[in-house]
């Protein structure tokens, strides 16, 4: 039966630091991409853009969800993480989300290519990502551990991709 926590001490502590960091960074990429693409960076404030950018900042909340759910999984000791059931439906309710975004994305951006409608196409090409790195194959890898398994092993199905397999 595989291992649903890590053992006590050191490195259930890291593990801890690990979800942690994970959920707050998913959490306050939305305002701080937000402040680059928009502010700084100066992306036009249009529907495509917003639409775009909007499915990006709903993936990264549910990330910081998941991670935190997680950590309070660790946290309590419980086998099953909380919530399972509000990240089966973001499982099947995301996938029409983002296809309405990106189909209005490609059209705005055939009707008004650039800047106008680019980023929103973009960005909605990015949350499509997100989505199949969290509901499916692990696709971030920003640690030595994940880069050395990615290379020896390959891709491998995403941490909540396996709650919910579990939980079946």
């Amino acid at each position: 039966m595989p291992r649903t926590h890590p053992p006590a001490g050191p490195t259930r502590e890291a593990a801890r630091r690990r979800l942690r960091s994970l959920a707050g960074w998913e959490l306050l990429n939305v305002p701080l991409q937000a402040w680059l693409w928009f502010r700084v960076v100066d992306v036009p404030l249009t529907a495509a853009n917003i639409a775009g950018f909007g499915s990006v900042a709903a993936l990264l909340v549910v990330g910081a969800a998941y991670w935190a759910l997680k950590l309070r999984q660790l946290r309590l000791g419980r086998s099953r993480l909380p919530g399972l059931r509000h990240f089966a439906t973001a499982r099947a309710a995301l996938p029409v989300l983002l296809a309405a975004v990106l189909a209005a994305c490609a059209v705005a951006a055939v009707r008004t290519p650039g800047a106008q409608s680019y980023p929103g196409l973009a960005f909605g090409i990015f949350a499509a990502l997100e989505y199949v790195n969290y509901f499916h194959v692990q696709l971030m890898h920003d640690n030595r551990a994940d880069l050395r398994r990615l290379a020896t092993v390959g891709l491998r199905r995403a941490h909540l991709a396996r709650d919910l397999r579990a939980a079946r």
